[in-house]
This record gives C-alpha cells, structure tokens and sequence, in this order.
C-alpha cells in the first residue's frame, strides 16, 4: 500500500465458475478519493464493485485471486470482519436495492447497527442525509411507508443517501 492508498488493488482476477471476468487488476484508491466505474455490459465493473466490500462472497461458483487491502489489511483474510467492511466500503448499483423496510430505517439502519438509539439524533440524521441525496422534501411526509413503494430514481437516491450517512455521521462528530 502506498502511503496515500486508501484501497490497493493487488492482482485481481475474479472467477464465476470457469469464466475469467477480471485479469490481474492493480489499483490504488487514494483517501477521500471519489471513484466512478464504468464499462460495457459484461466488462466486469459490477464484478470489481461487488469484490471491493465482497458481495462475491454470495454468489455460487465465484472466487478471487489476488488482494484487495483496506488501510494495509487484506479484506479477503480469515477473520476480517465483513460487516464492518460493509459500513465503511458502500456503493450504488444502477439497479437500487433499497432494504425491506420503511424509508426511515433504510437511512437509520446504519446507525443504529453503530449503536445510535437516541431518537432525536435518528431524527436529524435521516433528515439531514435525505437532504444530501435531494430526497427529503418528496418523502418526508412518508418515511413511514415502504421504500418499495419509491419510484426507481427516488429509490436511487435513498440508496445513495445509505452512503451518505457515514459522510454524515463524520460531520456531526466534528462539530
């Protein structure tokens, strides 16, 4: 890992059974960095994305060679908690996939897996997230309804609001 790597990439290549989908990627992803990934159909992007917080992991018949290091630390190794990696590594998909819940707890979940249980701080994050993801105003009458029930760009930004929180999170510790 160079010194301002936040993610290195380290000679990927990614398997779904027998098909070679990605050969040997190295990447270095640096810290604060804002990466877009983008490619033909069948050119492997979602794959990378899916191997970068291991999403992989739950697809039959696929594997990975290589190393993918988070600050240093090999994200594929024995005992490196996945769930963690999940809060900090976040991504969108052009498909969204918003949690089977309410609006609300698709934005509180996060947080409340990161221990927050205060209502009133709840409260603030889901507002002050949908705000950022330009969804507050369309939805704040509703939170409590399925986030099934949001059109297909509305639920986009919800999900993109579910990355938000951790920018979020970070600029209320720091007032």
């Amino acid at each position: 890992m160079t010194e301002q790597s936040k993610i290195s990439i380290r000679n990927l290549s990614f398997y779904y059974n027998d098909n070679q989908v990605i050969k040997a990627l190295n990447l270095e992803i640096k810290a604060n960095e804002i990466l877009g990934v983008f490619g033909p159909a069948n050119s492997g992007t979602t794959t990378l994305l899916r191997a970068l917080n291991r999403l992989g992991d739950l697809i039959a018949g696929a594997r990975m060679e290589g190393q993918i290091l988070l600050n240093g630390e090999n994200v594929y190794s024995p005992g490196f908690s996945i769930t963690g990696l999940r809060r900090k590594v976040g991504m969108v998909f052009e498909v969204p996939t918003p949690l089977p819940m309410p609006i609300f707890d698709n934005i509180a979940y996060g947080p409340r897996l990161s221990g927050i249980r205060n209502k009133a701080s709840l409260e603030e994050i889901v507002e002050n997230t949908l705000q950022m993801a330009v969804l507050w105003d369309e939805v704040k009458d509703r939170l409590h309804t399925p986030a099934a029930s949001l059109s297909g760009g509305q639920q986009q930004r919800l999900c993109i609001a579910r990355v938000l929180i951790r920018y979020q999170r970070l600029k209320l510790r720091n007032r």
